[in-house]
């Protein structure tokens, strides 16, 4: 009798063993799992995809804060958060992007527009449609060619400029104004949407910034 009550107490205790640990390494999981879908998350609401489905601002990336702000002093008419959210609509930062159309770069240029709007911004000797500064700087200069072309259209000037880029100043004079192309409407309420509040450079906030 008394070995049966030894080996009952025995199992009994081994069951809440195997019970506690259980529920350990259920803990464990969760908590893992959590933590990897927290990471995924703050990761995918850091790019522009993910901010676009959010609806969070556009973060300008830290290594083209610099380019855009002294790109923008080429065409000051066209503030830097307009360039800065016009080249978020246009590759959303990707520096080898090709669309299906054809247009390379961060900036999206054409092949035959780059042949003749494009700088070499960085003076390496090449204007290079897939380097950034070159193409953002030339996108640029294009907006404020863009602005003087379409200077004597109807409607908004600035976003006469902006459709320009998008569909050719010759479409714009055509239409007088923005074009009835639903690409170029989409294009120009995304510019402007993400204007209101890209954020150009991440500052610390508060008593000590």
């Amino acid at each position: 009798m008394t070995q049966t009550r030894s080996g009952e107490r025995y199992r009994t205790r081994n069951r809440r063993r195997r019970r506690v640990t259980a529920v350990v390494a259920a803990i464990t999981l969760i908590a893992l799992v959590g933590a990897t879908i927290a990471g995924a998350w703050t990761l995918f609401t850091g790019t522009t995809s993910g901010q676009r489905l959010t609806g969070g601002p556009i973060v300008v990336p830290e290594e083209l804060r610099t380019v855009i702000a002294k790109a923008a002093r080429r065409c000051e008419a066209v503030p830097v958060e307009v360039l800065a959210a016009q080249i978020a609509a246009e590759s959303h930062w990707d520096a080898r992007a090709v669309s299906p159309a054809g247009a390379r770069g961060i900036a999206q240029f054409m092949p035959e527009v780059w042949e003749q709007y494009g700088i070499d911004a960085n003076r390496d000797g090449t204007a290079d449609v897939w380097d950034p500064v070159d193409a953002i700087h030339s996108a640029a200069a294009l907006n404020c060619i863009n602005r003087r072309l379409v200077r004597d259209v109807p409607g908004n000037r600035l976003h006469n400029t902006l459709a320009a880029y998008n569909a050719g100043h010759g479409n714009v004079i055509k239409y007088e104004g923005v074009p009835p192309f639903p690409e170029t409407q989409a294009y120009l309420e995304r510019i402007l949407r993400y204007a209101e509040t890209i954020v150009l450079d991440e500052r610390p906030t508060g008593p000590s910034a």
